[in-house]
This record gives C-alpha cells, structure tokens and sequence, in this order.
C-alpha cells in the first residue's frame, strides 16, 4: 500500500515542473540533470497512483490530477520554507519567546531602558514580562521556567545560577513630611534609632532585608519593625500614613506620594547590587541579545 506522506524533494520538483512546463528547464531551474528529475516525478506519481503530467513530443501538460495536487504542494512547501525561517530567527536569537522576572523596583530604574534597547535589536522576540520578588525569582530561574531575573541581592554561592551586576544602588532613607528629620538634606541612620519602621519581609529577599538591618546593627539599634509589605509602592504608603519610617533603594524616590519625602543617607556608603540571573545550563539564544542590551551604563 501506498504511504499517504509526499516527501518533499519530490513535490519541489513536481511543482517547478509545473511552473515549468519542460523538462529542460525544470530540471536547469532545479540544478539537476533531466534523467534525476524525470525519477523524481516517476516516484511521485508512483505514490499518488496517477499520471500527474501529460507528456508529448516538446510539450507537458498538467493532468487533473496535478492540477489537483498543485495548490496543495505548493501549500506544503510554503509551510516548510516559513517554518525552516522561523526555526532559523530562534536558532540566530532574532524570535521566539523570552521570560523575564524583574523585582519591583527595577521596573524605575533598569527595566524600561533595557526593553527599549532589546526591541530595538530583536523586535520580533515575545517578551513574557513578571513581577517578582527575589526569592521567588531564584525559584522560577532554577526550574527554568523564568529565561532571566533582574533582581536584587541574589548572592554569588549558587552552583545552579549565573550573575551578573548591573547596577550598584545608594539607598535613601523614607519619611513621612511630619518627621522631625524630614527637614534634613541628609540623615544619619542613627537618627532612626527610636522611629517603627516598614520593611520588606524577610523572606521575599534575605539578602536585601539583611542588608538594611545591618545597616541600623551597625549605627547602634536594631529596627523595630512594626509593619511588613511587599511591594515598595505600598511600603511608602505605609510611611505617608505614618506608621513608620524605612530604609530604602534610591530609585524609590521616584514614586511620587505627596506625604513622603526621601533622604540620602550619612554615611552614604552602602550600595544594593542589582544583578541578571540566569541558570548555568540555560542556552536559549535570545540571553546574550538581552545581555548585550544591560550596558555598563545603568552603573552608579
């Protein structure tokens, strides 16, 4: 019995033949000899179980049955050639789709900058764009199913996952208008001694909560947090209702809350460390398009 599958040297011949109408030609458009091209349409025709071409001295001519089989073979082979393309683009980093975690923060200072910058290089590339926090990014990068992480304090002792620092960031101090401090151009973390403070919990990003507190362990006084929230956005709310004061990355400051205000913090000297993650054996093509687009720029 026949197979039902057409291979497809077979219909790229059968259809330039078609296009063709001579056997010369055909054969001279295809780069082969007349004899292999001749076998190619006899194995075809084999296969359909029909003559596909009448065949006269100095003439061919399509029979029903090629007329019949021609839109369908030229459908297939348009299907392979886009899809050889399109495998080509992901293969080259050109298309596909990407995955990327960003922790919150990022998306007022890194973030925006470099999906400008990857679009203008890979622009048919899909992004699948996620807010997270640290630890769960971590997560998501050691199961794979995030590609890259833009995130903060990841630390260097994981054998699964690769860094990369992309930036350094001061941090400032968050006061509600009404704090006595908040009139200061500069506040020593000492001076926060006796406020409640609002931090992130400790579990979304070990590393940056320890960060902070060691900040205030090494000023004298362990904060007293009296309020958690996760997203920085709501932390600053927290500030404004005056339920405490924080610790915080400088690109916070762009958040814009009437009942706040930000300042730079004496000594100024600790930096957080905002890093791309990604898993050691993760080889996508699309990584290096998205690391070429994190400039040494966003530096501070």
């Amino acid at each position: 019995m026949n197979r039902p599958d057409l291979p497809l040297p077979q219909l790229h011949a059968f259809v330039v033949l078609a296009e063709e109408l001579h056997f010369g030609h055909a054969a001279a458009r295809l780069g082969i000899a007349q004899p292999p091209l001749s076998q190619q349409i006899r194995r075809l025709e084999d296969r359909v179980g029909h003559a596909l071409f009448t065949r006269g001295p100095g003439r061919v001519g399509l029979t029903p049955v090629g007329e019949e089989l021609l839109p369908a073979a030229r459908s297939a082979l348009s299907t392979l050639t886009d899809a050889l393309a399109a495998a080509r683009a992901v293969g080259e980093g050109r298309a596909g789709t990407l995955r990327i975690g960003f922790a919150a923060s990022l998306a007022l200072t890194v973030l925006p900058a470099l999906l400008r910058r990857f679009r203008e290089q890979v622009p048919d590339v899909q992004l699948h764009i996620q807010e997270m926090t640290t630890a769960p990014q971590l997560a998501a990068l050691r199961e794979r199913s995030l590609d890259v992480g833009l995130l903060r304090e990841p630390g260097d002792d994981d054998s699964e996952l690769a860094f990369r620092t992309v930036l350094r960031e001061p941090f400032v101090a968050v006061l509600p208008v009404g704090h006595p401090l908040a009139g200061h151009e500069y506040v020593r973390v000492a001076q926060l001694a006796d406020s409640p403070f609002v931090l992130l919990p400790r579990h979304v990003g070990p590393r940056f909560h320890d960060q902070i507190v060691g900040l205030c362990v090494e000023a004298g006084f362990t904060p007293r947090i009296t309020q958690h929230a996760v997203e920085w956005q709501t932390v600053c709310a927290l500030v404004e209702a005056g339920l405490g004061v924080s610790i915080a990355p400088a690109s916070i400051a762009r958040i814009r809350l009437e009942g706040i205000v930000f300042r730079r913090l004496d000594p100024d000297k600790l930096r957080t460390r905002v890093a791309v993650g990604r898993h050691r054996e993760h080889r996508s093509p699309l990584i290096d398009p998205l690391l070429a687009a994190l400039a040494t720029d966003f530096d501070t």
